[in-house]
């Protein structure tokens, strides 16, 4: 089966949008990173370390983790009903991933130290080194997948080793990336055994938000679709994203209400998240997405509402644990003030631009809609 619409929806116009947000985002991060280096971010050592570009680190990383998961449906549990969009999300996983790194690393003062540093000072027992490691391995292990498949080698049994490894690596990068702040007890907002399998449930969904998003965007119409992709946006996807969903909210419910009644010192930052607007707009959106992926209408704009309300979601986890003083005196006030400089909203439209335009490169020149021939 394969199919030649490539290309015939808004493709072009996201292409041409996500170039303009590159030279923006570029020029004006490069201008004021040359010439206020790390005062360029509103984040300091005394306060909130890890700051916007970090919040969309974990976002595109985990997004990378759940878009693996949504291929994985046709080629690992062999649900051949999934085939036509497995080699998009193979593909958006890498792209995803990129995007990521690529704000974390212009965050960091020295990002390429970390080739030499990480190796030669390997921190056997900490979260963030190992996932580091598997992420790099994830990268690898992509790349060749997706060779393979654009190859046609959708179902030998190396292709189908290696895209099993490459699902084994992103959940462990993924739990990496939870552990690397549940295990943080001095903050009690990361703090629990859970936060592995929160981000991994939280990655999937935001990882069928995009891959519903892209592949209603690569046809001008649902009606011009093929019909086995026709029928998967139809059934199957909106409604295993439905049920994804709704259970996510269940528990960012639960959440929310667990912060508010504890009493333990550090939590009282559930207060000033519920009381942001931010908190709200977020519930929104996520409940607004799971209306209308229950009566299957405009997929595409569940999708963006989804894949807004985890940004917030994201934001208010990495930020908030971090709103609470670590050592408080008479001198140090309750919560500490941030808001993110242009230049870390300048690499969250990075992040997004090169999201976008690497999906829509793909999707010109890479057929992405193919799927096996038997």
């Amino acid at each position: 089966m394969a199919t030649n619409t490539q290309g015939s929806g808004a493709v072009s116009a996201v292409l041409m949008a996500g170039l303009a947000g590159l030279v923006v985002s570029l020029g004006i991060a490069f201008f004021n990173l040359l010439s206020g280096g790390h005062s360029a971010f509103n984040t300091g050592s005394d306060g909130v370390s890890w700051g916007l570009p970090v919040v969309n680190y974990v976002f595109f990383a985990l997004t990378s983790t759940g878009l693996t998961l949504v291929a994985s449906v046709a080629m690992t549990f062999g649900n051949r009903a999934w085939y036509p969009i497995a080699k998009r999300c193979v593909w958006l996983s890498l792209v995803t991933l990129v995007a990521g790194f690529a704000s974390l690393a212009l965050e960091l003062g020295h990002p390429f130290r970390m080739l030499w540093a990480i190796p030669l000072n390997a921190q056997l027992v900490s979260p963030l080194n190992w996932m580091g490691i598997f992420y790099a391995v994830f990268l690898v292990l992509g790349i060749l997948k997706f060779l393979r498949i654009h190859n046609g080698d959708w179902n030998s049994a190396t292709s189908k080793q290696i895209g099993l490894a490459a699902l084994v690596t992103e959940l462990l990068a993924g739990g990496m990336l939870g552990m690397a702040f549940g295990a943080m007890a001095m903050r009690p907002m990361w703090y629990g055994n859970l936060v592995p399998l929160y981000f991994i449930l939280t990655a999937a969904c935001t990882g069928a938000a995009f891959a519903m998003l892209v592949t209603r965007l690569s046809y001008s119409s649902e009606d011009t679709m093929p019909a086995q992709v026709r029928t998967l946006m139809r059934g199957p996807l909106p409604t295993a994203f439905a049920g994804l969903l709704g259970i996510t909210i269940l528990v960012i419910g639960y959440r929310t209400v667990i912060g508010l009644w504890s009493n333990a010192d550090g939590l009282q930052v559930w207060d000033a998240i519920v009381a942001s607007p931010w908190y709200w707009i977020e519930a929104a959106l996520l409940i607004g997405a799971f209306y209308l992926l229950l009566q299957r209408k405009a997929l595409a704009v569940a999708s963006v509402m989804v894949i807004g309300g985890f940004f917030i979601d994201r934001y208010d986890f990495v930020i908030g644990g971090q709103l609470l003083p670590l050592f408080k005196g008479s001198w140090v006030p309750d919560l500490i003030a941030y808001t993110p400089s242009t230049t870390e909203w300048m690499l969250t439209l990075l992040a997004f631009s090169i999201a976008f335009v690497g999906w829509a490169l793909g999707e010109k020149m890479l057929k992405l809609d193919a799927a096996p021939q038997d």
